[in-house]
């Protein structure tokens, strides 16, 4: 399947919209465990047509059981499955799906007002910590022009200023409140960690403990996958 560009920075909400259909109970809202583990298969390259055929087969399995006491609840359910779908998508050739050439999904506009709205946002918060990384956003929306602009770039300058965002907000997190964050984390994963590889928890546990922190100082996220 070829996925097009703009369903490359819908993989989110794709996701999550698959998943609500799947488990054919209305609207459930995806909890942070859910959207640190769509994150990761994001960033693994996961594609997203195997990301959805994983869903589908995760609950085949489960509605096959003669007991379905428990609802899923969680993303991280179809984990395993997700993860074949990928090797088989691999081993068949499919695994990296090429993009339709140059149908941007977003429009100058869209961008330049999704960094200098994420500007003000950190140029207003934690007393003036993030002004550094605001002055970076700013001075990157200016950068972008009538035409489309270079999305793969800017998403990697967004990587890096995220990184620098997440390292500020460790540094003013109280111990009180990285426990805080660890305990809901393992509350969370503790009934999926026998689905998962040590590999996928650890960096499970590295994007979970990330978003607390950022959503603990009620900074943005600054990927253009949150442009939506």
């Amino acid at each position: 399947m070829t996925e097009d560009f703009s369903n490359y920075f819908n993989y989110f909400t794709e996701i999550e919209e698959h998943f609500q259909r799947a488990r054919g109970t209305g609207l459930f809202l995806l909890s942070p465990l859910d959207w640190a583990l769509i994150e990761i298969w994001k960033n693994s390259g996961v594609p997203l047509e195997a990301a959805l055929r994983g869903i589908n087969a995760a609950f085949e399995k489960w509605r096959a059981k003669k007991s379905r006491a428990q609802l899923v609840n969680s993303i991280a359910y179809c984990a395993q499955a997700v993860m074949a779908e990928t090797q088989r998508m691999a081993d068949a050739g499919t695994g990296q799906p090429e993009r339709a050439a140059e149908r941007a999904p977003f429009s100058p506009a869209e961008v330049r007002g999704y960094l200098s709205a994420n500007a003000a946002q950190l140029r207003s918060a934690a007393g003036g910590a993030f002004s550094e990384i605001a002055a970076s956003l700013e001075r990157l929306a200016d950068e972008v022009g009538e035409s489309a602009p270079d999305l793969e770039k800017l998403e990697q300058n967004l990587t890096v200023l995220e990184e620098k965002l997440v390292a500020v907000g460790r540094a003013r997190q109280t111990e009180r409140e990285a426990l805080r964050a660890r305990q809901e984390l393992e509350s969370q994963l503790r009934p999926y960690r026998g689905k998962m590889t040590a590999p996928q928890i650890a960096m499970l546990e590295k994007q979970f403990l990330e978003r607390s922190v950022l959503e603990g100082m009620g900074v943005p996220r600054l990927s253009l996958f949150y442009l939506r």
